[in-house]
């Protein structure tokens, strides 16, 4: 598991299904605050992430690792609460002209260039020739889209928009595998 040593690096980041809803290290009051009491990780990921840039909480940094969302707020108090063990969450920021260095992404304060717009998303392991994921996706407004992809596999990821194309390799296997895909450029 990851430690609390990491929280710092996290926060500095960007900018900055079988889910135990159990912390790993918390702040009870922070996460009642937030309207997070008795919620899991990847609810309040998924929550956060479909929130309009707008409505999102300017007191809280929500970061996630490959194996935990990470919560702070302007009174440092902190919570951690841990990714399901089957499942990795990563965060794409489709691009065609700007983007941001990211490793791990922040929910509260990432911003990709293409908000709320219709892609066509594959998702195939590089050995299996599985697709986890093949359709059409919409970017949240925060110009993201979070894919909960399995744990321990590589495979290319593909997002089109009208005639852009972009692919990345991608991996769901180490602890230090980013969260956070900023760099895939569609052209």
């Amino acid at each position: 598991m990851l430690g609390a040593g990491l929280f710092p690096l996290v926060v500095a980041g960007c900018g900055a299904g079988g889910s135990e809803p159990a912390s790993i290290t918390s702040d009870q009051e922070l996460l009642q605050e937030h309207g997070f009491a008795d919620t899991d990780a990847h609810e309040i990921i998924d929550r956060l992430e479909a929130l309009p840039v707008a409505e999102r909480p300017q007191d809280l940094i929500a970061s996630v690792t490959a194996t935990s969302l990470q919560l702070q707020d302007n009174a440092e108090r902190k919570a951690e609460l841990p990714l399901p063990e089957d499942q990795f969450y990563l965060s794409v920021a489709p691009f065609i002209e700007t983007s941001h260095e990211c490793a791990f992404h922040s929910l509260t304060t990432c911003r990709g260039e293409l908000r709320s717009r219709e892609l066509t998303v594959s998702v195939v392991d590089s050995s299996s020739g599985e697709a986890f994921e093949e359709g059409p996706r919409t970017t949240h407004d925060n110009g993201f889209l979070g894919l909960w992809l399995p744990r321990g596999i590589t495979a290319e990821l593909t997002c089109t928009l009208e005639d852009y194309t972009g692919t990345a390799s991608i991996s769901t296997q180490a602890e230090d595998d980013l969260t956070c895909l900023t760099s895939l450029q569609l052209t």
